[in-house]
Order: structure tokens, then sequence, then C-alpha cells
């Protein structure tokens, strides 16, 4: 039991950070990641490309689509394991989940701070031309 618990933690690890620095950077142009300030506090930075018109539409279908799926898979694990009564693995689902809905945040919040990059460029670019 132990040695399983360990890989799944180790292989949700390696899924949390392949997610968050690899596939949301080439599939939909975006990256996020938390900084410690020095006070103890957190400070969120969120990357987006310049030019959003590279991104494939199906390839970002597919990272969102994959995204909102895979919580819901563990969800699914965890009401059968709470009917079932066997507890012994939910702690591996809670952590699954926790590093899914981390990713979810991320990501939602990244999204909504390149609309807004964007809604300042064409704005800019809109006063420009007027002048």
């Amino acid at each position: 039991f132990i040695f399983t618990f360990v890989i799944c933690i180790v292989l949700l690890a390696f899924d949390f950070w392949t997610v968050k620095n690899v596939s949301g950077r080439l599939l939909v142009g975006l990256r996020w990641w938390s900084y410690v300030k020095e006070d103890g506090s957190n400070e969120w930075i969120f990357e987006s490309l310049e030019d959003m018109a590279e991104i494939s539409s199906v390839d970002s279908r597919m990272f969102w689509g994959g995204l909102y799926l895979s919580p819901l898979c563990w969800l699914l694990l965890l009401i059968i394991g709470t009917l079932r009564l066997q507890f012994e693995y939910l702690p591996i689902v809670l952590v699954a989940l926790g590093m899914n809905f981390a990713n979810i945040i991320g990501y939602l919040k990244c999204s909504s701070s390149a609309k807004e990059k964007v809604k300042s460029m064409m704005q800019q670019g809109m006063q420009r031309g007027s002048m």
C-alpha cells in the first residue's frame, strides 16, 4: 500500500507540473506560477503569448476539456470510494483534486489576465488611431 501511495503521489505531482509548465504554454500559450515574497506573502504571476493567433483552436479545446474532465473523473472516484466505504485510497483522490483545482484556478486567472491584456492593447490602438 505504501509503495502504491508514494508512486501515485509522485505521478500526480509530475502531472501537475507538466500541465502547469508545459501543456499550458504549448497548447494555449498560458503559464502561471506563485512567487513567495520575503515577507511571506504570495504573488501570482501570469504569462500569455503576445500573439494568440498562433494557438490552434483544436489544441485549446483539448487542453481546456482535459483540464475540466480530469477533476470530474477524480470526483467520481471519490464518490465511488465513499459509497463503497473504501477510505484507504481517498487521500490520493483528495491530493489529485487539490492539484487539479489549483491548475484550474491558475489557468482561469491567467486566461482572464490575457483577455484584459488584449483588451487594453486594443484600446491603446484605437486611441492612437483616433489621433
